[in-house]
């Protein structure tokens, strides 16, 4: 891909060409132009929380903001009074003992740690195992890096987990790097101890490091607690957590997050942002501490409202004849497309014929072909009307 200014060609790098396609991009352009002819559409297809930042936090990052200390560059790894808030949080949430200084490395934002670490520790030629259907920004740092990726299917009989059994002797030996995400995005499904157990021997065995993508931690449903990789013994021996403050907090445009665990690893990722980046501001850092060492009442009732909306979207969905499992984590629902479509196709079908968005299942990998991922983002009554929209086009009857 080139372009002409004039008479001079912009050539751009190879990287650039080899960046994966950025599918939901297609995806929200396709609502906007359904919403700019004026019709009332309601989007359950993407991923960005809609309630407000808890007022307590709000209030923190007005008062830091004034504060002349923060008007300077911050440390280049972060201050450490955050680093200091995370291991307090993972210490009284999961009983994990986090070394503050040597083990956490702050992000801006889950996702560009999520990035950074294939850019860390894979070179050309090198195998990184990605679950099939997962998050689809795994797949670009991989590609900055110029790595392979070996996808893992998740299945529905396997209850969205990898089968570290299935994948062939050769790509466990050449692998260096592995994506895990649970509550799973876009599934729903959560893992036990004796998951991340076998996963460590696996990773033990094979030489592999081990990211966690944990930004859905917080929320469980059905008095579930969902379980941190860095709970299981040699975890962090092996492999580094992803938390953002996104979800939990409701701080996605905040760009809050964390890389903890392995101390190699959190030192490499620290490198590469001494050469990107000076740090989050200041303010944003401690307001980010407040929400990680205030009161977590807040996050018991985010948890409450989405699991109140699962339980009003199912009712509906059921009373239409669309059939899935509940999810036991995440605010994401995973559901069959009706008979005779692909993913895609049905989701092109109700937007058009319901004003309704949703995700279709082969954005986040071939073995997402068949289903669709909904959203819990938006309030009760919408939610419930979109049911009934879909349910009034007859894709579901016996």
């Amino acid at each position: 891909m080139e372009t002409q200014i004039g008479q001079h060609v912009i050539q751009p790098a190879d990287r650039m060409n080899g960046l994966p396609t950025q599918f939901f991009a297609k995806l929200v352009a396709k609502a906007n132009a359904q919403a700019a002819k004026g019709r009332d559409v309601i989007n359950m297809g993407q991923g960005n929380p809609d309630q407000p930042t808890p007022p307590h936090i709000v209030a923190k990052l007005q008062e830091a903001a004034a504060n002349p200390l923060y008007h300077k560059y911050p440390p280049f790894s972060g201050y450490s009074f955050l680093k200091e808030a995370v291991a307090k949080r993972y210490k009284e949430d999961y009983g994990v003992d986090v070394d503050p200084a040597a083990e956490v490395a702050i992000l801006f934002g889950g996702k560009t740690g999520l990035v950074e670490i294939s850019q860390c520790l894979l070179n050309p030629g090198d195998v990184c195992l990605v679950p099939d259907p997962g998050y689809p920004d795994y797949w670009s740092g991989v590609a900055l890096a110029g790595a392979e990726m070996s996808f893992m299917p998740l299945s529905e009989q396997n209850r969205y987990l990898p089968d570290y059994e299935a994948i062939a002797p050769d790509i466990a030996k050449r692998a260096k790097l592995m994506f895990m995400n649970y509550p799973n995005n876009p599934t729903g499904a959560v893992a036990n101890a004796g998951f991340y157990e076998r996963t460590v021997r696996f990773a033990e065995k094979h030489g592999i490091v081990v990211a966690s993508d944990f930004a859905y931690g917080a929320i469980g449903f059905d008095g579930h607690k969902p379980v941190s990789f860095l709970q299981t013994p040699g975890a962090k021996e092996v492999g580094v957590e992803f938390y953002t403050l996104s979800k939990t907090y409701n701080m996605a445009g905040w760009r809050v997050g964390f890389a903890i665990g392995n101390a190699r690893i959190v030192g490499l990722i620290n490198l590469i942002q001494d050469h990107y980046y000076c740090s989050l501001f200041g303010g944003i850092q401690e307001a980010a501490a407040l929400a990680l060492t205030g009161p977590q009442q807040c996050v018991a009732d985010l948890r409450a409202m989405y699991e109140s909306r699962r339980e009003a979207l199912f009712g509906s969905l059921e009373r239409i004849g669309w059939k899935a499992a509940r999810p036991g984590g995440s605010f994401f629902c995973w559901l069959p497309v009706a008979p005779g479509y692909t993913s895609e196709a049905f989701a092109d079908r109700l937007l058009q014929d319901a004003d309704v968005v949703v995700a279709p299942g082969v954005g986040f990998g071939a073995h997402g072909e068949g289903y669709v991922r909904l959203g819990l983002l938006t309030s009760e009554a919408r939610l419930q009307e979109a049911a009934e929209r879909i349910g009034r086009l007859g894709l579901f009857e016996a």
